[in-house]
């Protein structure tokens, strides 16, 4: 049933990130990191809200570095034929990768960014809370054993499920173009830790 599960979420995964630029223009992701950005400011303080863009901005920068689409900086310039070919990977370049769609992707992949450098701001808030949630589980795991309790499928299957559910559609709800307020967006480390350590405890163990 897990494997089902998370193939089919994969899949509608897939599908959605693929078809979000389609159906919403670079803008409509642009205007979402401003109205974001925003609440962040209001939130955190102006301060930090610029350090989480600053952040964000670095990370894509990061990601378009070590994009696999050749450009003409990385085409040889030694000579005239060098720099024809570099002239013409770059007119390709431009007409495959310059229309709208993939515009959108640059605006999507960006706004993923900049919600994923939100997150890391609460992190060092939750850290203690994530750790000692997944401890639990494992602990939880260690005493059945011990006690020879046997473990429950049933419940490891429910919370292994839960957790790729919501996996796939946090990534999901990072690459949409809707507003995501800071304490929503603060819930997913913690209710992601909290499946993750009903997982463990439900794993069988010999003791």
């Amino acid at each position: 049933m897990i494997r089902i599960i998370a193939v089919a979420a994969l899949t509608l995964l897939l599908v959605f990130v693929l078809y979000l630029p389609a159906a919403n223009p670079p803008e409509r992701f642009l205007n979402q990191i401003h109205s974001e950005h925003e609440l962040n400011t209001a939130t955190w303080s102006e301060a930090r809200a610029v350090l989480i863009l600053e952040r964000a901005l670095s990370m894509n920068q990061a990601l378009s570095a070590a994009s696999p689409v050749p450009t003409s900086a990385q085409a040889p310039g030694t000579d005239r034929m060098a720099e024809a070919v570099a002239q013409e990977m770059a007119r390709v370049n431009q007409r495959f990768f310059g229309n709208t769609y993939f515009r959108s992707i640059d605006a999507q992949l960006l706004l993923a960014t900049y919600r994923l450098a939100a997150l890391i701001e609460w992190l060092p808030l939750q850290a203690f809370v994530i750790i000692a949630t997944v401890i639990d589980g494992f602990v939880v795991r260690i005493l059945r054993a011990k006690q020879f309790k046997p473990h429950d499928p049933e419940w490891f299957a429910l919370h292994a499920s839960a957790f790729v559910l919501m996996a796939c559609a946090s990534i999901v709800a990072f690459v949409t173009p809707i507003t995501i307020s800071p304490v929503l967006l603060a819930m997913l480390p913690v209710s992601g830790a909290f499946f993750l350590s009903r997982v463990v405890a439900n794993f069988h163990r010999h003791g």
